[in-house]
């Protein structure tokens, strides 16, 4: 039933999943559906639940280092432009989003510490998730190589966090 929502959010857009358009889509009636899930809302949220389980899977699957979660996070957007945006909506619960911030979490330590790790993944994610985001809707207009902008961006994220955290006095 998720992954008919999913589909219909990938291939429709964030209207499209709807409860009578996932019932036709696992073919049951759309009462049966109502006896799983509530409402739309709740459908959408655990679509986002999903999603986000698929994303902690794929960064899971990287060496760990921010460089490789923030591109697999670039990957996961790329290839599931609606599911990321749904992740930055209201659908997906703090808990669930937790579970992606756990790794980039424990990345943001290792140049900065355990006692600025929080605000240095705050920055990677808020980076990245605006690039991203500019990136899908096509807002990189005034040509260039916007791969090799991500990876500037990338590697300036990692000096500021390096050079910055030095220059602070505090030891990781």
């Amino acid at each position: 039933m998720f992954a008919a929502g999913r589909d219909l959010l990938g291939t429709g857009g964030p209207q499209d999943p709807t409860m009578q358009r996932v019932a036709e889509k696992v073919g049951v009636r759309a009462p049966s559906l109502y006896k799983h899930v509530g409402n739309r809302a709740a459908l959408m949220t655990a679509v986002a639940e999903a999603t986000v389980h698929d994303l902690v899977v794929r960064l899971e699957s990287t060496d760990g280092s921010l460089e490789a979660l923030v591109r697999g996070f670039r990957q996961f957007a790329g290839t599931w432009p609606e599911e990321f945006r749904l992740m930055h909506s209201a659908q997906a619960p703090p808990e669930v989003l937790a579970r992606v911030a756990a790794p980039v979490l424990r990345a943001s330590r290792e140049p900065v510490g355990e006692q600025e790790a929080l605000d240095a993944a705050r920055l990677v994610t808020a980076w990245a998730s605006g690039f991203l985001g500019m990136e899908l809707i096509g807002a990189f207009r005034f040509g260039g190589d916007i791969d090799r902008a991500f990876e500037y961006g990338l590697a300036g994220i990692r000096r500021a966090l390096t050079t910055g955290h030095q220059s602070s006095g505090t030891a990781p």
